[in-house]
């Protein structure tokens, strides 16, 4: 995983987790914070991996949790995902061919899932790749798959665009492959199109998935992996996080 590097999310507060005291990513998941799972895992994935990091709500604290071992970029301002990847521009330009977003609040990502982007991504000579979720529905625990973006394929299978779930058709909605937004990104590529991303929607914000849509757009190699519905929870609230413990 030479060629890649990775950025792992980690700015955000999480109103919803009840502790305005502790950073979303520093919640306790088996004893161990959000985050230090997905970094354990970068570390099986590929010892040699050094994890940017990009910190925002109480920063001093994930730092200090964290130790000095990683780089960190501070999010003065949280303005969305697409705002946090380009926080870091100025280190991540030019410091490898590719770049693989993560999240520090979505622990059950797996070593071997990391590796699988990363070579897919490569071998395939992308210009974009992504890790896409299949479901066999929306029901029991799958339920929470629902707000996600659903991801359109045509006829032969490629992908052509995703539709947020505000954005979707009735018969969109009933698409059930998902997309998490675990992304592998040509580093050229990146950088000449995340400036032109906008905020023009409810929340204001800079969204990483609209760099789909472009990739789409500009009829670019979109490359994709399937991977396990559990990789993909987010944690975003205490009811997530004691459902995380139980499959873990």
């Amino acid at each position: 995983m030479k060629d890649t590097q990775i950025i792992i999310l980690a700015a955000g507060h999480g109103k919803r987790m009840k502790n305005s005291d502790l950073p979303k990513v520093l919640a306790l998941l088996q004893k161990k914070p959000l985050i230090q799972h997905v970094l354990d895992e970068i570390k099986k994935a590929d010892s040699n991996t050094d994890p940017i990091i990009v910190i925002g709500q109480k920063a001093d604290m994930v730092k200090t949790t964290l130790g000095s071992s990683y780089r960190y970029i501070l999010q003065k301002e949280q303005l969305g995902t697409g705002h946090a990847v380009a926080c870091a521009e100025k280190i991540l330009k030019g410091n490898a061919k590719n770049i693989m977003v993560l999240y520090g609040d979505m622990p059950l990502i797996s070593a071997h899932t990391i590796q699988q982007l990363s070579r897919t991504h490569i071998n395939k000579n992308a210009t974009l790749s992504m890790a896409t979720i299949m479901l066999p529905n929306f029901d029991s625990w799958h339920n929470g798959f629902y707000d996600f973006s659903r991801v359109i394929r045509n006829q032969e299978g490629n992908i052509i665009r995703t539709v947020e779930k505000k954005d979707a058709t009735p018969d969109e909605l009933k698409i059930k492959e998902v997309n998490p937004v675990y992304l592998c990104i040509n580093n050229i590529w990146l950088w000449k199109n995340i400036s032109k991303l906008k905020n023009d929607n409810a929340q204001q914000e800079y969204y990483l998935t609209d760099l789909i849509k472009m990739a789409c757009d500009q009829q670019k190699t979109i490359a994709s992996i399937q991977i396990d519905p559990q990789e993909g929870i987010g944690i975003n609230s205490p009811e997530q996080l004691r459902f995380a413990e139980e499959l873990l």
